[in-house]
């Protein structure tokens, strides 16, 4: 295996010179030959880099590749996307990427730095708590954008500081992410962990995620989903998830379907959410299975008097969210989610487990087995609000039971509930249950 080491190319080392020209030859040599690309010990700045065919994209121990954050060294590879769904943010263009392209790897001991930490900062919107989502510049790349690529292999490397999203494969297939650790701001909104969005056959194992937004979103957005078609054959394993918003959010983006979803031997920590799975845009969910997942959930404080950036975590403290509802007034048809299961559940949270379809949108078929849920007071926030984001419904104050189901045909909940202060036998239900059919909620505990 040839190796082309960036130094000889004429990249600098110094973490202020963009070396963008420099890699891509490197790059653009090794799709002919095959090989690796090696990014040795030191600070590498670079504006966009296109990864090709058979590039093994290898960082050594010690070293850094730095995405630029200047508008003017970053290719926006999406401009000319279409897409209804405003909130996935196809503007801004990425540091890596790939089209249709096949063998790609990133791998070694080294950091791929996006400098969010340049671009979130704290304007004290949420009145001193310092819990919601951050400020920022207008311009953030994504970190990496990789779109047709097949057999890709990310392992190992360390990402820090995503200004947007992290790692996003878009109709992708045979995608293995393992031993990978994303470190971003807890508070910076849309810096989202791992993105399979329209994929087939990916398999994420034994990384440890820390991000402001969703720590992994299976998702099939409308312009991925009408290249690609549906999304499924996801397996996650062995993960440690932070986040402010999901540990793992299934959709909201659903222009197609999603199926055939495991996620196991996982650990949440401190999320506003646990799993979390949407319908809004046509699409059907079906076959999802969770289990063996431990750790806790809490409620964030929001910045309602900042509307411009990103107002609102999504996320009240619901260890388990089921949502199929409009996405907005024009009430068009959410889609449908069914066959869901979750087994071996142990989660302390501060909201409930919250099943939520329409008269036209029912959900079918929710298992919940072996639950061990502790609902308890963590955070700075009252547990008060329903949040239904993004949809007609949005966010509403509401009592918060321990189990709570509308539109749903098919769903039993076996397991154990401790209450503690201020969840009480007195002032908490244990179930609400609106227009379902063949609901059983039988958790030991609540007398």
């Amino acid at each position: 295996m040839a190796d082309f080491n960036i130094v000889d190319f004429g990249a600098v080392a110094d973490g202020k010179t963009n070396c963008r020209e420099a890699i891509q030859k490197a790059i653009d040599l090794c799709t002919v030959q095959g090989g690796r690309v090696i990014v040795p010990e030191g600070r590498f700045l670079s504006g966009t880099l296109q990864l090709k065919s058979n590039v093994h994209l290898f960082l050594e121990t010690g070293a850094v590749l730095i995405s630029s954050i200047c508008e003017e060294d970053i290719i926006d590879v999406t401009k000319d996307f279409k897409d209804d769904n405003k909130e996935v943010g196809w503007e801004g263009g990425c540091f890596l990427c790939a089209f249709h392209e096949e063998n790609i790897s990133i791998t070694g001991h080294g950091i791929i730095y996006g400098q969010g930490d340049k671009i979130f900062f704290d304007d004290n919107a949420d009145g001193g708590f310092h819990e919601c989502p951050k400020n920022g510049q207008a311009f953030r790349p994504r970190t990496t954008f990789f779109e047709d690529v097949k057999q890709l292999t990310v392992e190992n490397v360390t990402f820090r500081d995503a200004a947007f999203w992290t790692l996003h494969m878009a109709g992708c297939e045979n995608v293995l992410i393992h031993q990978v650790r994303i470190f971003n701001d807890e508070r910076g909104a849309n810096n989202d962990g791992i993105d399979p969005d329209s994929c087939k056959n990916v398999v994420i194992s034994n990384c440890i995620i820390k991000a402001g937004d969703d720590a992994i979103v299976v998702k099939n957005t409308a312009p991925m989903a009408a290249k690609y078609g549906s999304c499924e054959n996801i397996v996650i394993s062995n993960c440690i998830l932070y986040s402010h918003d999901s540990a793992l959010k299934i959709g909201t983006e659903t222009a197609k379907a999603i199926r055939h979803v495991v996620l196991s031997d996982c650990v949440i920590r401190d999320c506003s959410r646990g799993i979390g799975i949407w319908v809004r845009d046509g699409g059907v969910i079906e076959d999802i299975h969770i289990h063996h997942v431990t750790g806790n959930t809490k409620r964030y404080a929001d910045c309602p008097q900042r509307i411009d950036f990103a107002p609102r975590w999504w996320g009240k403290g619901e260890p388990i969210f089921v949502s199929a509802t409009y996405r907005n007034a024009e009430h068009k048809w959410p889609g449908k989610i069914r066959n869901i299961s979750f087994d071996h559940i142990y989660l302390k949270s501060e909201s409930c487990i919250f099943i939520a379809g329409e008269e036209d949108a029912r959900i079918e078929n929710v298992w919940i087995d072996d639950v061990m849920l502790t609902m308890e007071k963590q955070g700075t926030q009252p547990s008060d609000l329903f949040d239904e984001q993004p949809s007609e419904r949005h966010v509403y104050y509401h009592d918060i039971p321990v189990v709570y189901a509308r539109c749903v045909d098919g769903m039993a909940v076996n397991g154990r509930v401790s209450l503690n202060a201020p969840y009480t036998i007195q002032n908490t239900k244990l179930m609400e249950i609106e227009n379902c059919k063949e609901v059983e909620v039988n958790l030991k505990g609540y007398k």
